[in-house]
């Protein structure tokens, strides 16, 4: 029979055991529950970068231009530079097969706007019909300017939702149909839009573009381009599309108004497309090494596994001899200690997979900032992760196990 202090011992190496296993369940645990976290925190970053771009058309392209900085066949830097009509119309028939939308820009800012007894200083554009899509206007009232305002050099105006809460301080009036005068000049409102992202762009009036370069006196000079390409089969092709596209726009531009081929300064060029490729490729390294810390801290939890098996055979060494004595087959004591080494990872696993997916849906969606929205993680990405490390926990589990089949019946009944 057993000694007290033998019964005593016992218990003791039994309550070892079980505090390394759950300390060991806790660090595997963790580790799912990081990853979880950090995917979701990388699924955020990419839907947050991702409404940036919804509030113009994610293929859009916007010219404009500024003053030289290099000296160029005689002419001084600081030399300004103006875009044309025929510019405009140049570019569109050179690239009739790529452009899907289109519109010139003349703009200008600090115009003074007023309706009744209210005015205010706002920026109006002339644009064309197409701008409405290049930018992705939201029509909250009303239509916005189409081609029959051009051809007819209608005086109609589309306003910001801020230009009509200014001007209109009755909420109940309708603007549709009302006159405002810009610059002296009466506009018959035919629209209100709202922005998607920013408030500030509703400080704005867009009019037909013939009319704005008449009511400025700018003639045929224009302050900008903006277009939007036809959709492609994949995104790189639409990168190198839209690549090609800006480079051949700005040869011909540099070349028609005598500006040096290295001047990067004179024509500026805001390319969504590839911003977009920019910054997919950061989120992209991003998540990567959030799936490097979070393999990582799975790693040592795995580790951990291996050691406290490797552990726990040690100390069963006695009970595997008598096993073995008895006729135990070798892979019935390979599942043994299997057995044990899957269990821990697996409600581990599980208990990290389920605290990290309840934390990312009950925190996720309050999660508003400028890049990160709405963190969560797609669910088979998740559990498939959990699947692998019950493998990486089975693989864990068996060279301790091997180790115990190898132990000699005599030599197990000899350990103290």
């Amino acid at each position: 029979m057993f000694s007290l202090e033998r019964w005593q011992e016992m218990f003791e190496t039994i309550a070892k055991n079980k505090l390394r296993t759950f300390l060991t369940s806790v660090s595997v645990a963790s580790g799912i529950f990081i990853l979880v976290l950090l995917l979701g925190v990388g699924q955020g970053m990419q839907n947050g970068i991702a409404q940036e771009f919804e509030s113009d058309a994610s293929n859009s392209i916007w010219v404009w231009t500024r003053s030289t900085s290099v000296e160029y066949k005689g002419l001084n830097p600081g030399r300004p530079i103006e875009m044309t009509n025929q510019d405009y119309d140049f570019i569109n028939r050179k690239n009739e097969d790529l452009i899907e939308y289109k519109s010139s820009r003349a703009r200008n800012w600090g115009v003074v706007v007023n309706y009744g007894t209210e005015s205010g200083s706002y920026g109006v554009e002339g644009v064309f019909p197409e701008f409405q899509m290049v930018e992705n206007e939201v029509m909250v009232a009303g239509r916005f300017i189409n081609i029959r305002d051009i051809k007819e050099r209608n005086k109609v105006a589309v306003i910001g939702n801020k230009v009509r809460m200014d001007l209109f301080k009755d909420k109940n009036k309708d603007p549709i149909g009302e006159f405002i005068r810009i610059n002296n000049m009466l506009f018959k409102v035919v629209g209100v839009f709202a922005e998607k992202s920013e408030e500030r762009e509703e400080n704005r009036v867009f009019v037909p573009s013939p009319i704005a370069q008449q009511m400025f006196n700018t003639g045929q000079k224009l302050q900008g381009l903006a277009y939007t390409l036809k959709p492609e089969e994949n995104f790189e092709t639409a990168v190198l599309k839209s690549e090609k596209f800006v480079e051949n726009m700005t040869d011909y531009l540099k070349e028609k108004h005598i500006i040096a081929p290295d001047d990067d300064r004179a024509i500026g060029v805001n390319n969504t497309l590839e911003n977009a490729k920019r910054f997919y490729s950061l989120i992209f390294m991003i998540k990567a090494f959030f799936w490097w810390v979070g393999i990582c801290t799975i790693i040592a939890g795995v580790v951990g596994v291996s050691n406290i098996m490797l552990i726990i055979v040690k100390e069963r060494t006695k009970e595997i001899g008598i096993r073995k004595a008895l006729g135990a087959q070798p892979m019935s004591i390979i599942g043994m200690i299997l057995q044990e080494a899957i269990f821990v990872t697996a409600i581990a696993g599980f208990t990290g997979l389920i605290l990290g997916l309840a934390l990312l849906e009950l925190a996720g969606p309050l999660i508003q900032t400028e890049f990160i929205s709405n963190p969560s993680v797609n669910f088979n990405v998740a559990l498939a992760t959990v699947f692998i490390l019950i493998f990486a926990g089975a693989l864990a589990g068996f060279f301790p196990a091997w180790r115990a089949v190898k132990i000699k019946p005599i030599v197990a009944l000899r350990d103290e």
